[in-house]
């Protein structure tokens, strides 16, 4: 059974940084593309990266593009997402997904 585990959100300064983490088991990273993906209140679901399977290159939309980063440890089947210089509008739950497969979010709050 495949699950993702998000960790690292939580309360930030806007213009501060956050690591978030999505653990992957019964899964591996090498073939499967992997994506992040945001939340807001009243908002529909946004993609922000994903890291291809096919050639491991990394995808980003564009409004986060310059200040988030995603990066992979297969070793560890985790993915991560660093956010720096995050703003009011990044307040949202942060998933990780794996194809079919949804952790349970991780709640990031922007606000001074």
């Amino acid at each position: 059974q495949v699950q993702l585990v998000e960790s690292g959100g939580g309360l930030v300064q806007p213009g501060g940084s956050l690591r978030l983490s999505c653990e992957v088991s019964g899964s591996t990273l090498d073939y499967y593309a992997i994506g992040w993906f945001r939340q807001a209140l009243g908002k529909e679901r946004e993609g922000l990266s994903c890291i291809s399977s096919r050639d491991g290159r990394i995808y980003y939309k564009d409004s986060v593009k310059g200040r988030f980063t995603m990066s992979r440890d297969n070793a560890k089947n985790t993915v991560y997402l660093q956010m720096n210089s995050l703003k009011p509008e990044d307040t949202a739950i942060y998933y990780c997904s794996q194809g079919i497969y949804w952790g349970q979010g991780t709640q990031v709050t922007v606000s001074s």
